[in-house]
């Protein structure tokens, strides 16, 4: 499994943007990236400081961390890519229609970081029956 570090995710996504504006060619997972980033304009000035790779994004102070915010963008893409856990795909996509793919993303990803912190808070693998049942949840409302 591929666990990257906090410095490895901060320069996938920094590299990302700079080969765009370089006009370079991306792989395939830039290339999703590149997606998500542009669909993420208050982000492309973060991405261009010096200070990216070290600057801090506390939520205290109202700041979402683009990396973060971007990293999850990227295993929502992958989840649905693969329908895991099972019924996200469809869940996506009664979502979506109801809005726009986008925001249909961050419905999902309110999910996620719900079942990532309490994962972290207890120490334990994350719940996917919990994840989805929340994303389920989400997709019943009115």
């Amino acid at each position: 499994m591929f666990n990257p570090s906090r410095d490895q995710v901060r320069q996938f996504f920094i590299d990302t943007w700079r080969k765009h504006q370089e006009l370079q060619v991306l792989t395939p997972l830039e290339d999703i990236a590149l997606n998500w980033i542009e669909q993420h304009p208050e982000y492309h000035d973060v991405l261009i400081q010096p200070d990216a790779m070290t600057r801090e994004f506390n939520v205290e102070e109202g700041r979402t961390n683009p990396f973060l915010h971007l990293s999850m963008h990227l295993a929502i893409a992958e989840q649905l890519s693969i329908d895991h856990p099972r019924g996200i795909r469809q869940a996506f996509d009664k979502l979506a229609s109801r809005t726009d793919p986008h925001h249909a993303a961050h419905e999902i990803m309110e999910c996620l970081g719900q079942v990532v912190w309490e994962s972290q808070r207890l120490g334990t693998a994350l719940d996917s029956e919990a994840y989805i049942e929340l994303i389920r949840q989400r997709v019943s409302r009115d």
